[in-house]
């Protein structure tokens, strides 16, 4: 944010919904920095005091002082040489400040594309971020900063100069992304696609749409809603909301009616599965404008995320050449999603243990199996490896989706199948349905018991949780 007053941010919190008094001098100056962590703090940052399970951030508004903060958002006066923000909770007081920010920027011009979907929101949030980087000051978050604290977090950064924000939001609740279209009010809403994660949250995925349609019911009536026309589940939503609607696929040939319509089609992999494609954008009574694309991304899915981030862009009035050209350039901005490593003795290591769900899971499973079988036409020994661990918040359907999520592996010809976690035989039983093998190891030997040879590839993939981003640590660590 740019630099205020401490009396003009307890004003903005105010307005935001949260009441809020200053203690100390009101004429201080605050910012650009806005810090959770008192470690992080520099000359002006406002520190935001967040109670814990384990720690009080109050603890530490001394300590953020002593790095240079002149100002932070608490629940309680404290000790400490700095103007404090006295909010009724310091979370709301943040959000309210957010809300605010937003709001004022809204007003000056910024626009704003929120992303929701059950798979890729991150792939898609990052490419569209390089896309409109290249016509404006942009803002988006870092890695997966999507619920109530990520997002207030987001706007902070904004400031006089940010023309575009864009938004990634979670749900694990009916109203979830509703609260954040609140702080985050959306001149563009793209819904990726409805899938089975946060199954044991939603029950099925028509109450999944139900909370992810939310974000379309957000937008005014001149807004966009960006729509997967490939999936039922979103392509349902367009009479939830009175905005404009664009739709994008993958695939088909069958006309999409929209106000803009964008298709990849012509779909090519090379030899690491980066695949090109041509961009084709038309509306009504427009004539068809068409641009080739050459991913940097690995996966096939990579192509619905660009596609998406295209749309959004093209929507913006950004040119399609200017989108081609931005995609064409993009990279992975967050780590441990589909990271390549190459080895010295000629083995690849796909980090890809961010997270999982079955959809993300199926799709880097088929793209390493690509990988694999184009590096045995020239090694014909090479190997393709699966270290799958659990994938969380599935509900009771989780030992079934586990189980399918050994039989993919096993039916894309995967030589070795390594699970790990709580479902570690319902992944090995999935594989051993099929007759293929499988076998269930911990995270601290897995890495030793693996030999890799010239060619080899492997993915390394499970939730968070797991935190199999150690396993591909010491599988690039052992071969450097």
């Amino acid at each position: 944010m740019r630099t205020r007053s401490a009396a003009e941010l307890a004003a903005l919190i105010e307005a935001g919904g949260e009441p809020c008094t200053v203690t100390a001098d009101p004429d201080t100056v605050v910012g650009p920095a806005v810090v959770i962590d008192s470690r992080q703090a520099t000359s002006g940052a406002l520190f935001v005091a967040l109670p814990g399970e384990n720690v009080d951030g109050h603890d530490y508004v001394a300590a953020a002082a002593a790095l240079g903060a002149t100002a932070a958002i608490v629940t309680h006066q404290v000790d400490a040489p700095l103007a404090e923000l006295v909010c009724e909770d310091a979370q709301q007081g943040l959000t309210a400040l957010a809300r605010s920010l937003h709001s004022e920027a809204r007003a000056a011009g910024l626009q704003t594309v929120a992303i929701t979907g059950s798979a890729g929101k991150t792939s898609t949030k990052d490419l569209l971020a390089q896309i409109l980087a290249a016509v404006g000051p942009t803002v988006s978050p870092a890695g997966s900063h999507n619920n109530e604290l990520g997002n207030p977090l987001t706007v902070c950064q904004i400031d006089e100069r940010t023309r575009y924000l864009v938004s990634e939001m979670g749900a694990r609740a009916i109203g979830d992304v509703a609260y954040l279209c609140s702080i985050v009010h959306p001149s563009v809403s793209i819904v990726l696609n409805i899938g089975t994660a946060h199954l044991g949250e939603f029950g099925s995925k028509a109450r999944t749409a139900e909370a992810k349609g939310e974000i379309v019911e957000a937008l005014d009536p001149d807004g966009w809603a960006v729509l997967n026309a490939g999936d039922p589940f979103v392509d349902a939503m367009a009479p939830r909301t009175q905005a404009r609607i664009a739709r994008f696929m993958v695939g088909g040939t069958e006309p999409v009616d929209a106000e803009l319509f964008v298709r990849a089609t012509d779909l090519k992999p090379d030899d690491l599965d980066r695949y090109s494609f041509v961009l084709t954008v038309t509306g009504p009574g427009a004539t068809a404008h068409s641009a080739k694309v050459q991913l940097r991304l690995i996966g096939e899915h990579q192509v619905a995320d660009a596609t998406a981030a295209a749309t959004a862009a093209l929507v913006l009035g950004v040119p399609l050449e200017t989108v081609a050209a931005a995609l064409n350039q993009a990279t992975a901005r967050a780590r441990w999603r589909m990271e390549l490593h190459e080895l010295p003795n000629g083995a690849a290591v796909i980090n890809d243990a961010y997270n999982a769900n079955p959809e993300s899971m199926a799709a880097a499973l088929r793209a390493v199996a690509a990988i694999g079988e184009r590096r045995r036409a020239s090694r014909p020994q090479a190997r393709t490896i699966a270290v799958i661990g659990d994938m969380l918040e599935l509900g009771e359907t989780s030992p079934e989706l586990h189980a399918g999520i050994g039989q993919l592996a096993a039916e894309l010809g995967y030589d070795e199948i390594v699970a790990l976690g709580e479902h570690a035989q319902d992944i090995v039983g999935g594989a051993e349905r099929v007759g293929a093998r499988a076998r269930i190891a911990e995270v601290q030997t897995v890495a030793g018991s693996l030999e890799l040879q010239p060619g080899d590839v492997v993915l390394v993939k499970a939730s968070r949780g797991l935190s199999l981003d150690e396993v591909a640590d010491q599988l690039v660590g052992g071969e450097e």
